[in-house]
């Protein structure tokens, strides 16, 4: 184990399998990674084998049925998304609880890169896009280290079980991200396009939100009935009851039904221009919750957004935007308006309520911020050679 907030290191040689998405961002992805990534990788002594992704769920596909032991870690360019299809395969796997625990490594080449972004912040390093926020991130892998990352198990009302690596977004937010791609020949220009767009017709969203503070946590391992009506994956989710019962009396509901947008988000930023979360790295089993309620002006809304850019929005104290640190949620439409982004993929408008894992991935990461955690879940990677 690596000294330095407590991370793990990746071995010297690095054996990495990169799993490349050539159509992300716009697609320049080869390229960029020929150009920027693979003379780093030669001088850092960081062998690979690269895969090209070639239709939508394939990287999910390979790395369900791909022998990991014969990889130090994944690494994973192109948007967020990709880094989702990786996680959920590895959690679809008969050996997820060692599958999971599989280094990971995100070298932004898609249009948002919410979570290279996250990780480049927490090394230190100044707000960046493009090639070099790729760079900044491939200095990174080259110098090895690794840091537990949280996690966030989602249940539909029809019986899904997904895991998100980054965000859930309904509303504004998802609207925006999902609407906006048919501009991702634009890069994250998309998403300014997409802003101003999506502000000329402003929509409201009727639904219920609920959620556990953090305060409010009482520690405690699944209960028997936890246990035997979640007979499926991944982890157990302790602090969740199902969709169709009311959530426990020490979670706190809303009381408005009208919102703008509702976010959870793991990290700080919601792409490498958009700051949102300039509280910081969430502790360990915790996550940010924002949401806005009905009745904000468009003007202050794009305002917020504009001051998102610096992590400056939350300067304004605005009145509709509300922010909480929570362990669980729960979000249920009404209206069967909007949809839901998770990692920026799009699901289905439904009931869906969330909880977080606490340090239950490993990251490629420089680990400057510390993060407020407890000890590693057990079950962290313990590798032979180290």
């Amino acid at each position: 184990m690596n000294p330095a907030c407590g991370a793990w290191s990746l071995p010297r040689p690095c054996r990495v399998l990169v799993l490349l998405n050539p159509r992300g961002g716009k697609g320049k992805a080869l390229q960029l990674f020929r150009s920027h990534v693979q003379p780093l990788l030669a001088r850092a002594d960081v062998s690979f084998t690269l895969m090209l992704t070639e239709h939508r769920n394939h990287a999910r596909e390979l790395v369900r049925v791909e022998e990991l032991g014969r990889w130090d870690a994944l690494v994973v360019m192109s948007g967020d998304g990709l880094m989702h299809e990786v996680v959920n395969g590895l959690m679809e796997r008969p050996d997820w609880e060692t599958a999971i625990c599989k280094p990971l490594c995100s070298l932004p080449a898609g249009s948002g890169n919410a979570l290279a972004a996250s990780l480049n912040h927490y090394a230190g390093y100044e707000q960046v896009t493009n090639e070099d926020l790729l760079t900044n991130c491939t200095l990174l892998l080259c110098r090895r280290l690794l840091a537990p990352m949280n996690l966030l198990s989602l249940q539909t009302a029809s019986g899904l079980r997904l895991f998100s690596v980054l965000s859930l977004a309904w509303g504004f937010i998802a609207d925006v991200d999902l609407e906006s791609e048919r501009f991702r020949r634009l890069g994250e220009m998309r998403f300014t396009l997409g802003t101003f767009l999506r502000l000329a017709a402003l929509r409201v969203y009727k639904g219920t939100l609920a959620y556990l503070p953090v305060e409010r946590v009482v520690s405690q391992g699944p209960t028997p009935a936890v246990v035997a009506r979640q007979n499926r994956q991944g982890p157990m989710d302790a602090h969740l009851v199902p969709l169709h019962e009311p959530v426990p009396p020490h979670w706190t509901v809303v009381p408005e039904q009208d919102f703008v947008l509702v976010l959870a988000l793991l990290h700080t930023h919601l792409s490498s221009e958009m700051f949102a979360a300039p509280m910081g790295r969430c502790p360990a089993g915790t996550m940010h919750l924002f949401y806005v309620r009905a009745g904000v002006s468009r003007a202050m809304l794009l305002r917020l957004f504009l001051a998102m850019e610096k992590g400056k929005h939350m300067d304004y104290d605005c009145p509709y935007l509300v922010y909480v640190p929570v362990v669980a949620f729960r979000l249920e439409p009404k209206d069967g308006k909007g949809v839901f982004a998770v990692d920026g993929e799009l699901m289905i408008s439904e009931a869906v309520q969330g909880q977080v894992h606490p340090d239950y991935i490993w990251m490629v990461s420089g680990c400057v911020e510390p993060q407020p955690r407890q000890k590693p879940r057990q079950g962290a990677p313990q590798r032979e050679h180290l």
